[in-house]
């Protein structure tokens, strides 16, 4: 099929009209309209993703999860690092789609410079074309009505010299050599404009068929721009459902690792307070405890009231002694932690866990060196147990969590930050 040019079909037969150059100019204003509903699309939908990534961010760091133990502590803490990935991609794609949206902003404009050159070109030649038609249309006019003027002097002329006046003879020649200089002046100047109209004709057509190429290319590179914009916005859109699903995927290969028998043996193991329950309460008489022997009433499942009570004693005091840091291998007893001095002033003592002294020096001396790192990106505290941080802050890691938010100290102020925006010196 042969294609149709616009230089072949947007003429008009009426001489001062110029509907088919409107026409197409119309078209070249409809597609610009057109690019500017594309770029609104994009900004929107870049606008959508970029809040939709920062709100996945968030959610991501501001999950919880810290009391769960094993496997499925291992599960939620990748769940939660695929969804801040997610969240980042989605904020990537945005940037991509403002990018896209300067790229079609420029063709516009650019389109709209060459349509602009072309615009006043032909308004120019169009306005002079008319002119010269109306100026060539009252000449003829004045043309048709001096060759009226002039057959009728000729006539008279005739006439007169029928009937054999001298005067009027030489008066009636003398008016009709006049009409007749003005019909060949009037003609003289018709023909004049009827060549400059020719002249401003020929220019105006060839400025029309150079601007009918010039917006039927400027067309096809618009059509083929938009076309190609959307194609590839699509293919962002897939590519972008292609990567969450991978990133996902990650999530599915830690969830089939996640071993309930073994995440319940875990809790067993670490959380387990003992085997036997504890020992029946018996009745006993208060007259037996005051006459019965010195070791005091006997229980039902044996010894003494007296052996019981320092059992008790014991456990407790052993107990106790497992939180206190050592001396040489050796366990301070029961009695010299009694001797203890009392809480800081404005601290209250809160049952037997206040009367315990631990020796500060022994208890830094067992914690490791904190190390220094760099800070790689910005992070804003999200409450009162984090900490601000700027990039290439040097600060010190006082604990790393296995939940990847580490405990770091910078210019004497202490809070949680993200482990995976740090790198060691």
């Amino acid at each position: 099929m042969t294609r149709l040019a616009f230089k072949d079909v947007f003429w008009c037969k009426d001489f001062t009209a110029n509907v088919g150059y409107e026409t197409i100019l119309q078209r070249l204003l409809d597609g610009r309209k057109m690019c500017k509903d594309m770029e609104d699309l994009l900004k929107q939908r870049a606008l959508a993703e970029e809040k939709y990534g920062k709100e996945l961010v968030q959610i991501a760091r501001k999950a919880g999860g810290q009391t769960e133990i094993n496997t499925l502590r291992a599960s939620f803490d990748i769940l939660k690092q695929q969804i801040e990935n997610v969240g980042n991609s989605h904020i990537q794609l945005a940037q991509t789609m403002k990018d896209e949206l300067k790229r079609i902003e420029e063709f516009r404009e650019r389109q709209k410079e060459l349509r602009k050159k072309y615009e006043s070109a032909m308004d120019r030649l169009q306005k002079n074309k008319v002119s010269l038609y109306k100026k060539t249309i009252e000449s003829k006019k004045i043309y048709e009505q001096k060759c009226r003027d002039s057959d009728e002097a000729e006539s008279i002329s005739r006439t007169v010299s029928s009937s054999g006046n001298p005067k009027q003879v030489d008066k009636s020649r003398s008016k009709a050599k006049q009409c007749k200089d003005a019909a060949n002046e009037a003609e003289k100047i018709y023909k004049q404009n009827i060549e400059m109209l020719e002249k401003a004709r020929v220019e105006w057509e060839l400025e029309h068929v150079n601007s009918c190429e010039a917006f039927q290319q400027q067309e096809c590179d618009r059509l083929a721009v938009l076309r190609n914009s959307l194609w590839v916005h699509t293919n962002h859109f897939s590519m972008q459902c292609v990567r969450d699903d991978e990133l996902f995927e990650e999530v599915r290969k830690s969830l089939e690792d996640c071993d309930i028998p073994a995440d319940v043996d875990h809790f067993i193991q670490n959380k387990r307070t003992g085997t036997n329950p504890p020992a029946p309460i018996v009745f006993e008489s208060y007259y037996d405890r005051c006459s019965g022997s010195s070791n005091g009433p006997t229980q039902a499942g044996g010894g003494s009231m007296k052996t019981r009570y320092f059992s008790s004693c014991k456990i407790i005091s052993n107990r106790f002694a497992n939180l206190l840091p050592s001396h040489g291998g050796s366990t301070k007893n029961l009695s010299e932690h009694d001797k203890s001095t009392p809480p800081p002033k404005g601290e209250k003592a809160d049952g037997v866990y206040a009367s315990l002294l631990v020796d500060t020096e022994e208890v830094v001396a067992g914690c490791s060196t904190p190390q220094d790192y760099t800070v790689l990106y910005n992070y804003t505290a999200q409450n009162d147990f984090e900490l601000d941080i700027s990039t290439g802050d040097i600060v010190q890691v006082i604990e790393e969590g296995q939940d990847g938010w580490w405990t770091v100290e910078r210019n004497g102020q202490q809070g949680f930050v993200p482990g995976s925006y740090l790198e060691k010196r």
